[in-house]
């Protein structure tokens, strides 16, 4: 190799599941390889394996339609140990995240998705993100994940236990040595087109939780049946025109959505590594 940085990585993280972590992920991973990097992707929800499967589906895509040119990630699953005791299955947990990124080392980006529950598996890959995405559905149910509000007032009373596990891996990360901070994105998924008292107060709630707790906050994906098709062919967005897939308007607004995206979240752009 004529370079040897260390690849970016990007966690999509939240203890709650069904808020599109596995589908921003793919994403993301899709959209840095058509910039032409090399990209890794680890799926430490491997029991789900949701992202695992939505690879697995391009590929098979891709086998069977190999004039669609579907760009793959190098991946790899990382499931969580079965050890009963808690500090073995820790350490076994450690060094199975370390071997799944020492594979993918020489890659330009490595984009881990985590499980929606709490376990040591999740909270360490939190640990080495450059840049943490945590898609939240636009609901107060999502939100008490971030932070605890009052009902009357809904003004908030202090973080929850999620922003409280992101603090702690930020001081682990630097007890690592790692100088990089994280860059933590809270990405509003599921909006309406329709405006609404409770999405204002949502927005109101999460813009002063992030002067608070330290998130930029984004805009996310609208709630689209498109989604759960692009799925189940392991296709995102960005290979309509390649897999020759008829335009509807909702594939429309979901691209403006999805290059709207990309934009705010800002990856830095590493410098791409040749062999």
């Amino acid at each position: 190799m004529s370079d040897n940085h260390s690849p970016y990585i990007i966690v999509l993280g939240n203890e709650k599941g069904g808020t599109g972590k596995s589908t921003a992920a793919m994403h993301v991973i899709t959209s840095l390889l058509r910039q032409g990097y090399k990209v890794g992707s680890i799926d430490v929800d491997a029991r789900q394996g949701t992202l695992s499967r939505y690879v697995e589906n391009r590929r098979l895509r891709s086998e069977s339609n190999p004039a669609e040119h579907l760009p793959m990630p190098d991946h790899y699953p990382v499931f969580r140990s079965e050890k009963h005791v808690v500090e073995e299955a820790q350490a076994e947990d450690e060094i199975n995240l370390k071997a799944a990124i020492e594979k993918l080392a020489d890659s330009d980006y490595i984009v881990i998705d985590t499980p929606g529950s709490d376990m040591y598996l999740s909270r360490l890959a939190h640990s080495h993100a450059d840049t943490l995405i945590t898609p939240l559905n636009d609901s107060f149910i999502d939100l008490d994940m971030l932070a605890r509000l009052n009902p009357e007032t809904l003004e908030i009373i202090r973080p929850s236990t999620y922003s409280e596990m992101v603090w702690e891996q930020k001081k682990q990360r630097a007890i690592r040595g790692d100088r990089r901070a994280i860059d933590w994105i809270v990405l509003r998924n599921r909006l309406t087109s329709v405006n609404s008292r409770n999405k204002e107060e949502m927005r109101k709630a999460l813009e002063s939780l992030s002067k608070r707790i330290g998130f930029r906050l984004v805009a996310g994906f609208g709630e689209r049946v498109i989604f759960r098709e692009l799925f189940l062919n392991g296709i995102t967005l960005l290979d309509l025109r390649e897999s020759r897939v008829a335009m509807s308007l909702s594939h429309i607004a979901a691209r403006q959505e999805l290059n709207q995206l990309l934009e705010m979240i800002q990856i830095p752009k590493q410098k791409k590594k040749v062999a």
